[in-house]
């Protein structure tokens, strides 16, 4: 016990020096003390938020009134929420602090106060639906993907829900996706009841995948500026580390020497024993090759990793994933704002935003805009804007970061 004290409070007195100590501690402790990257911790300090924003959108989205008004929900059903919501302060006090994406109204048929989408959020909604049904053929090759990196070539129906929209997915995608590519994907029952596990038809296994970090190394090959020899970068995985955090001499060295390390791709299948202390090795670096793919297909390059845990059992993943993320700190980010955890794929962004951006990610860019926005930009008047002035609720109470 005394040896991993002095091993914390080495770190607690260098947080910005990285050396291979994690595995000496336990992950909770190594949390606690390791280097924070400003960028991603400033970017998911508006995620935060944002994500609560897009449970309420989904809600409203979901609750379609008639054909001449836009869906919305009651006041009262989302206070019921808010625990759920996690919305500190009620429904009602979260709304105000968006009203560029919410707008709270008076019903007279129904007497009660309804929420609706702003003019603005809607659109930008409907743009986001527009975009994700357009890439369809992409999406149905984002779930060949991810099966083919399966051992058995299937998944369990609910974890793919789970990250439906991290995929791009569309949310009827079990019919819209599944049911209309029958010649890629089938449903069969699974173990336990009311359970269904998504299977890879024969005809579309085997296919030749080329993982993102391969193309990464032909394009960094092809640098006319690459100091980096073929053999070292046969093998590599684009480091990169946030300017003030120091690397240890030994940190180096070792990271030069897993870089170096031989291990099958991701769509492969590992013949060596795993349990060699070769083949533990060998697995490692082709688990982090897997949770790299699998954030490579996903919109933003990021995930919960509550989310990505459901898949590691059938991608074969013999490791703690989140012990994955933090051992390998240039390759992935994670971050630990709020009551959830975050992964970030390093090399995927700058300055807080997705370097190659896609359509979809474009349409959620401009919601977080908005929920940036906050309050800015409104217009004084009889009445805040986004809310009409018979919902009877006083302006005057503080608002409460959530």
């Amino acid at each position: 016990m005394g040896s991993k004290f002095k091993i914390l409070e080495s770190i607690l007195k260098h947080p910005t020096t990285v050396s291979f100590v994690r595995s000496k501690t336990t992950s909770a402790q190594y949390v606690s003390s390791r280097f924070r990257d400003p960028t991603f911790e400033k970017l998911m300090d508006k995620y935060k938020n944002f994500l609560k924003v897009i449970s309420i959108q989904d809600l409203i989205l979901a609750n379609p009134t008639n054909k001449n008004d836009p869906p919305s929900v009651s006041l009262d059903f989302l206070n019921r929420l808010s625990q759920k919501l996690q919305l500190n302060r009620g429904a009602t006090a979260f709304l105000r602090k968006y009203p560029h994406i919410f707008r709270i109204f008076y019903d007279p048929t129904r007497s009660q106060p309804f929420v609706k989408l702003t003019d603005v959020a809607f659109e930008i909604s409907r743009q986001e639906a527009e975009a994700i049904n357009a890439s369809l053929p992409l999406v149905v090759e984002k779930l060949v993907r991810l099966l083919s990196m399966s051992t058995s070539k299937s998944l369990p129906l609910r974890a793919v829900f789970k990250v439906w929209r991290e995929l791009g997915l569309p949310d009827d995608f079990e019919d819209s996706v599944i049911a209309r590519n029958s010649k890629n994907f089938k449903l069969c029952d699974g173990n336990e009841p009311n359970t269904h596990v998504l299977k890879l038809f024969d005809e579309m296994r085997g296919r030749d995948f080329t993982a993102a970090v391969d193309n990464w190394r032909v394009m960094e090959c092809c640098r006319e500026d690459c100091e980096v020899n073929g053999m070292d970068l046969h093998y590599s995985f684009k480091q990169g580390f946030p300017s003030g955090m120091r690397l240890s001499k030994d940190f180096k060295a070792k990271v030069k020497e897993w870089q170096r390390l031989p291990y099958v791709g991701p769509y492969e299948v590992m013949a060596e024993n795993k349990k060699t202390k070769s083949g533990i090795k060998r697995s490692e670096k082709q688990a982090v090759a897997i949770v790299h793919e699998f954030l490579s297909l996903t919109v933003e390059k990021m995930v919960e990793v509550e989310k990505i845990s459901h898949f590691r059992k059938w991608l074969g993943i013999d490791f703690n994933i989140r012990d994955l993320f933090l051992d390998h700190a240039g390759i992935f980010y994670l971050s630990t704002k709020g009551k959830k955890h975050t992964v970030f794929l390093r090399e995927a962004y700058e300055r807080g935003q997705l370097i190659e951006t896609n359509v979809v990610y474009d349409c959620r860019r401009k919601l977080l805009d908005l929920v940036v926005l906050g309050r800015h930009g409104l217009i004084t008047g009889g009445f805040k804007c986004g809310e009409a002035s018979k919902s009877g609720e006083s302006e005057s109470q503080e608002e409460d970061s959530e």
